[in-house]
């Protein structure tokens, strides 16, 4: 931990890594597991192994449109001295025939390779074939993509098209996956003001509890909409507790630093125990992110200003959420190395979160600062595409840096003259 008590009224400061691992320690994850339809499972967590229960292909194939026959035969042909290949309709019994055949058809017991369509010429009952073919080529062998007992898929991840591909491959129509969890979202502060009302000037409006539900929707769970509450600690008090009848998890913006008004961390201790695990944490932007359990379900609270809840949701609740969706492992951002376009300082004692837009130039990537402050600012995100995080005990970026940026926007390609 760190001593920085003079930093607005935070007795200590609790470092990124600590404060995550209290978060986890604290929280019990219960999975519960559901059958789906296959054509419903798509970005669903896949609870139980799959297992072959056949081999794939079922039996040796064709990978082209041509004709089956024996390699052996094919040996020295070129167009102008093609072998030829009597047709036949049934099995090639014999080395001078060859079967007609479509890709994914089942190739002949007796033939060994498939030759293309393109290096043969029908002529009358008979086949030229101009190109020689080693003895499989162009055959999808019998369990060559699968042994029947094999696993096909993994447990505990995220099922895409082509994990759905696979599994209609094998014949199965439904799958057991892990029930979302539900997560409810609250925000909270008198200044806040809900979308299509009037607003006055020392108003805003709610747009944190908008990024937040998509932020939680981006990763699949379900969502229990709280709305938003003024600064009232029965009022937050009674959100909280009707949440927990039925939410897995609660993530709150609003109410966490440690002026008069911020009564949020404060609720939280009355709920139940451990209650606050930690409050104030290391890092910039975020510093008053608090994280909680009572009953073993987590409370995130995160700060009111807009970037430090969205960056603090990355540190804190995309790891969480991904544990209780049944995840193996946290889905983080995809992350390229790029190369910083200026210097740029930041804070020693805390991990900063570095606004960066990168842009692809010739075959490097640049990034550049956006802003290391600005924590109230939407636009510092819009005008990014990813992060840079600057470790605790490193002052600052130098310009051609080679860094990690964590991407959560498209990259750009910088138009050159030719």
């Amino acid at each position: 931990m760190h001593n920085l008590s003079r930093l607005r009224g935070f007795q200590e400061l609790t470092s990124v890594d600590n404060a995550l691992q209290k978060l986890l320690s604290a929280v019990e994850f219960t999975l519960k597991k559901t059958r789906v339809p296959l054509l419903n499972a798509q970005n669903r967590v896949l609870s139980t192994k799959i297992i072959a229960n056949t081999d794939l292909p079922r039996a040796d194939r064709s990978a082209v449109d041509g004709y089956a026959l024996k390699s052996e035969k094919t040996l020295g042909a070129t167009q102008t001295k093609p072998k030829i290949f009597r047709l036949t309709r049934e099995n090639v019994s014999d080395s001078n025939q060859a079967k007609k055949i479509s890709t994914g058809n089942n190739v002949p017991h007796s033939a060994d390779a498939v030759v293309m369509l393109e290096n043969t010429k029908l002529v009358g009952d008979k086949v030229e074939v101009w190109s020689p073919v080693a003895r499989w080529e162009n055959v999808s062998r019998k369990g060559e993509d699968l042994k029947k007992g094999d696993i096909a898929i993994e447990d505990r991840i995220r099922l895409k098209p082509h994990h759905l591909g696979l599994i209609a491959a094998l014949g199965v129509s439904e799958v057991e996956v892990y029930k979302k969890p539900i997560i409810a979202v609250l925000a909270t502060g008198n200044e806040l003001v809900k979308l299509g009302e009037r607003i006055k000037d020392n108003q805003v409006y709610d747009s944190n509890r908008i990024v937040l539900t998509a932020l939680c929707k981006e990763l699949g769970v379900e969502i229990m909409d709280l709305g938003i509450v003024g600064d009232d600690a029965v009022e937050i008090e009674k959100k909280l507790k009707n949440a927990f009848e039925e939410a897995d998890g609660i993530i709150t913006s609003g109410g966490t630093s440690v002026g008069a008004p911020d009564l949020v961390p404060q609720v939280v201790q009355w709920l139940g125990k451990p209650g606050i695990l930690v409050h104030g944490i290391a890092m910039r932007p975020g510093m008053p992110t608090a994280l909680a359990s009572v009953g073993k379900k987590p409370i995130v609270l995160l700060p009111g200003n807009p970037v430090a809840a969205m960056l603090s949701f990355e540190v804190f609740c995309r790891p969480l959420i991904c544990r209780m969706l049944g995840l193996k492992s946290t889905e983080s951002r995809p992350v390229i190395m790029a190369k910083m376009k200026r210097k740029i300082t930041t804070t020693l004692g805390r991990m900063n979160f570095v606004r960066v837009r990168v842009t692809r130039v010739k075959d490097e990537f640049v990034a550049e600062p956006i802003s290391a402050r600005g924590s109230s600012l939407f636009s510092t995100m819009t005008s990014s595409n990813g992060y840079v995080i600057v470790p605790e005990d490193q002052e600052g970026l130098a310009e051609e840096d080679v860094v990690a940026v964590h991407v959560f926007d498209e990259l750009k390609v910088m138009e050159l003259d030719v």
